[in-house]
């Protein structure tokens, strides 16, 4: 990833910084704890980690990383504490998993797009239409194929965990969507990403990549007609106020990553590496719950607010318009497709 030197100069002290906070929080100290009934002992050095989140502290992802946090410390008997920093605090998802990579910032939780760059065949998730359902996405999650995926980042000094839930992305406007049909001449906001770019295109759109920050002012003065998301989002950015024209298509399943820097995992020892890993895995319970919880509450609200919901229940027209953009990346994701297909059955 290309940096100026300013930057790199930045991340460079941080990195210094993070690894006197390391040192100063016991990272070569032993603890040994005894248990009275069974006379079993934890021992190993303490650890006191970071975890970077960019959503708000009450967000399904930040709960997950709280819970993974709290069950790191109680599977360590309290040598390993891992504090979370919620709404962006440490920098923005490019700036904190380049933080990661370097060993600054010791756990991060990024949506899977981001990380294409990284490992290609996670722009997969960028494909649209490409999962049925959260019970088809979550299959293939969880199938042999999605955890090598999740793995695959090792190459880029990232470890990943587990995946966690952010549900499907549909399409909102400040002008009326009924149909497929409807978003023709639409400018419609999207994240830089050239299959997303696609995607507007082959639905008869204008994609207009902008920094997500910029996207309610740009609702109200007219710069772009629409935007896509999925629901809690539409709602916590508050989006839902001024496009009052929500259309449930579901295009993209991207899920999130829950990180570990390589550089601090590889120190780790193997006992320490199987309890961070467990604590992983069993937060992601915490985290679907908590979507699951903030789905409906969203969709509460939008209905309250008097948003112009349009429920898409047959997607097929949506999946004839897209197929040049599937038939475009095809080759690039066969395998992983094969995967998503054979996850179907």
């Amino acid at each position: 990833m290309k940096k100026s030197t300013k930057r790199l100069s930045a991340t460079l002290s941080t990195v210094l910084g993070a690894s006197l906070i390391l040192a100063a929080c016991g990272g070569t100290a032993d603890k040994a704890k005894t248990d009275g009934d069974k006379g079993a002992k934890s021992e190993g050095k303490t650890y006191s980690f970071r975890l970077a989140d960019t959503h708000p502290d009450n967000y399904p992802t930040v709960l997950g990383d709280k819970k993974f946090a709290e069950l790191v410390n109680k599977k360590s008997d309290g040598r390993i504490k891992i504090s979370v920093f919620p709404n962006g605090s440490l920098g923005d998802e490019k700036s904190v998993i380049e933080q990661v990579q370097l060993g600054a910032v010791e756990f991060t939780r990024v949506s899977a797009g981001p990380l294409a760059e990284f490992s290609k065949p996670l722009g997969v998730f960028s494909l649209p239409y490409i999962f049925d359902s959260s019970e088809h996405e979550w299959k293939f999650l969880n199938s042999e194929k999605g955890q090598e995926m999740l793995k695959s980042l090792e190459a880029s000094k990232m470890e990943g965990l587990a995946y966690y839930d952010s549900g499907a992305r549909s399409f909102y406007s400040t002008k009326p969507i009924k149909s497929v049909d409807d978003l023709k001449g639409q400018k419609i906001r999207v994240q830089q990403n050239q299959i997303n770019i696609d995607l507007i295109a082959a639905l008869g759109g204008s994609a207009t990549p902008m920094p997500y920050g910029e996207v309610f002012s740009s609702l109200q003065t007219g710069v772009i007609d629409g935007a896509e998301n999925n629901t809690p989002s539409y709602v916590s950015a508050n989006h839902y106020q001024v496009a009052k024209n929500l259309i449930l298509d579901g295009h993209q399943r991207v899920p999130e990553i829950l990180l570990a820097s390589k550089t601090v995992w590889d120190k780790l020892s193997d006992a320490d590496k199987k309890i961070i890993q467990e604590a992983a895995t069993e937060s992601v319970k915490t985290e679907r719950a908590e979507w699951d919880k903030m789905e409906k509450d969203s969709q509460k609200k939008i209905e309250e607010s008097g948003v112009k919901i349009v429920e898409v229940k047959d997607v097929k027209p949506w999946q004839n318009k897209v197929k040049p953009v599937i038939d475009k990346y095809r080759a690039d994701y066969k395998d992983v497709l094969d995967a998503i297909d054979a996850a179907r059955k």
